[in-house]
């Protein structure tokens, strides 16, 4: 992605109020959110291969601030209990399935913690991305979290739904789905609530 094209996908997700900002790596996005995010918050963490990479839960964790991820929950009761918790967070960081160069940002998940916790709840969102995905419009940014995102994840949960054979979705009715939430975030009204950060490289699924 060149120059110019990040400063359209910038300027569009400002016409959204969402502000959004590019990073060389991802240790300087995350110098970055230790800066922003005052030590007391409390922060809630979605479930992200680009955020493990980052290792941001043990960062907040290490300098004192309170943190809610499930991926370090004990048990499933504690599981759901992080979520809840995440939903009420001041802070909330998550990665996204999709970003399509209009703005609009698109998540396909499995029981909604996360876009549940990306839509209301918490104060501010922080939403960490790799260039890869960034999509050029929204039917293929949709595209890429049916096709691509859905059964990546799927396999990290352990379950097999017809995609991962089929190759394509087929919008199943199996117990295997892990497909059962489409969002797309068209916007916020708060101008200050949502951040995008850009990351020059290619992280997740």
């Amino acid at each position: 992605m060149d120059k110019e094209q990040l400063d359209l996908l910038i300027n569009n997700l400002a016409k959204r109020n969402i502000k959004a900002f590019y990073y060389e790596n991802l240790e300087d996005a995350r110098e970055e959110i230790l800066k922003i995010i005052p030590e007391e918050a409390a922060v809630g963490i979605g479930n992200s291969q680009t955020l493990k990479k980052m290792n941001i839960s043990q960062y907040l964790t290490e300098r004192g601030s309170t943190v809610y991820d499930k991926t370090l929950a004990k048990n499933k009761d504690d599981v759901k209990l992080m979520k809840k918790k995440a939903l009420l967070s001041d802070w909330y960081i998550t990665g996204s399935n999709a970003i399509s160069m209009d703005g609009q940002i698109v998540n396909i998940d499995h029981s909604g913690n996360r876009v549940a916790s990306m839509i209301f709840g918490p104060d501010k969102v922080i939403v960490v991305i790799g260039l890869n995905k960034i999509e050029e419009t929204l039917d293929k940014a949709v595209h890429r979290a049916r096709v691509h995102a859905a059964p990546m994840n799927a396999i990290r949960a352990g379950y097999n739904p017809p995609c991962l054979t089929l190759k394509r979705c087929v919008d199943c009715k199996t117990p295997e789905r892990v497909c059962y939430n489409l969002v797309i975030i068209e916007g916020q009204h708060d101008p200050e609530r949502m951040r995008v950060f850009i990351i020059n490289d290619s992280l997740g699924f």
